[in-house]
């Protein structure tokens, strides 16, 4: 018997999946507890068009990180930080600071923890930092910490 499950079922397949179970397995134990539904026409179109409005959804997403990527792509943030005679910056420029500059300058909200940094910046100078917008799509911008 053909079944759209409804939910993650362990050995059988994911939620919104069509599967081929027994008929026995599919009266007793999956419709009762409405872990799926029969797979007939109006189920399965129906699956259909929530898979199809996932999916535009998902493209709308993408577009738009795409789109922002774009704008991400001329933009010089600048920050003033002091340093001590070592060169060194009295306080690092931290991701948290680069997103506030980037919404505050540019009006641009990028959320702290996509722009990818590895360690506090601690020094002066010119910086190219990426940007995690989409699994898909990231964006480039240019950082520069003076004094």
């Amino acid at each position: 018997m053909k079944v759209i499950l409804l939910a993650d079922v362990k050995g059988h397949g994911k939620k919104d999946q069509i599967v081929e179970v027994s008929d026995g397995y599919a009266r007793n134990f999956l419709l009762p507890k409405k872990l799926a539904v029969i797979a007939d026409n109006k189920a399965t179109s129906e699956l259909k068009g929530k898979n199809e409005a996932k999916q535009f959804k998902l493209d709308e997403i993408r577009k738009e990180a795409e789109a922002l990527a774009e704008r991400l792509a001329g933009v010089t943030v600048k920050i003033q930080r002091n340093a001590g005679a070592d060169g060194r910056l009295y306080g690092a420029v931290t991701a948290k600071d680069i997103a506030e500059a980037l919404e505050s300058e540019f009006s641009i909200a990028v959320d702290k923890r996509k722009i990818a940094m590895s360690d506090p910046i601690k020094t002066h100078g010119t910086f190219s930092l990426d940007v995690k917008l989409h699994t898909e799509v990231s964006g480039k911008f240019t950082l520069v910490v003076h004094e």
